[in-house]
């Protein structure tokens, strides 16, 4: 079995701490990135057919692109506003527990699916490709208890391996009739950040899609979270680089 490795994320986050307070300009710029690049990417693993240039238009400009749908419009504005939920409870030192997540999924599905949006599903699902059959709905309260009683227990795992195990249980439970992937992804990042990392960006490319469903499936059926712990820990990585790159470092 593979190991978990958090060496080269401890060595980043290390220079980047160092380098606190951030220069806020170069902070506002960074925000201003993510955000778009976040939206761009989690929108586009759930099939949002808007591209990175057509996602910053249609959230900083309020632009309609044509032979797009309202649907993917919506998707990217609402994501954009999820994102600044999770920044101001962030900020806040806000806990994670049940109210915060069906806010942050109230607004993924807000005016797409208001009749679901931040409520617990009422019927059982299967997730396309995936040998793992999610606990049928009257089974989902408890599980979710039950991962909100693990996340306060186990606080003392590093950050990284907390949210990535969070997302891998809470994707396992899939609460929700719709939108438990962008939903799953803030989470995750709603952790990491509270814990002073960037967010984890999981690329919306052909190679990284394929990694991430993969050693999610690998995490589900067999039961072996470290490859899908290892693939988030790549791509903070790759975010605290971006970080240390644009503040000079």
């Amino acid at each position: 079995m593979s190991r978990i490795n958090l060496k080269n994320v401890d060595i980043l986050k290390s220079k980047l701490d160092k380098r606190r307070p951030l220069d806020p300009a170069a902070l506002k710029n960074l925000r201003e990135v993510y955000r778009i690049e976040w939206t761009y990417n989690s929108n586009a693993i759930e099939g949002n057919t808007l591209s990175l240039l057509e996602t910053k238009l249609v959230v900083e400009e309020g632009l309609t692109i044509g032979g797009k749908r309202f649907k993917e419009h919506l998707e990217a504005m609402n994501h954009v506003e999820a994102i600044e939920f999770v920044e101001d409870i962030v900020n806040r030192k806000e806990e994670l527990n049940e109210r915060v997540l069906k806010q942050i999924h109230h607004i993924v599905l807000k005016n797409i699916d208001d009749k679901n949006a931040g409520l617990y599903r009422k019927i059982n699902v299967r997730i396309s490709g995936s040998q793992h059959i999610p606990p049928e709905y009257p089974l989902v309260q408890d599980r979710m208890d039950e991962l909100f009683n693990w996340y306060e227990k186990n606080k003392q795992l590093h950050p990284l391996e907390l949210a990535a195990i969070f997302h891998h249980q809470f994707v396992y439970i899939h609460p929700f009739a719709d939108g438990n992937g962008r939903t799953a992804r803030l989470l995750m990042n709603f952790i990491l950040m509270s814990h002073g990392f960037p967010p984890a960006i999981v690329k919306a490319t052909s190679e990284s899609v394929l990694q991430y469903y993969t050693t999610l499936e690998r995490a589900s059926v067999e039961k072996d979270r470290t490859p899908f712990i290892n693939f988030i820990a790549g791509c903070v990585e790759e975010s605290l680089e971006n970080y240390l790159r644009a503040i000079g470092s």
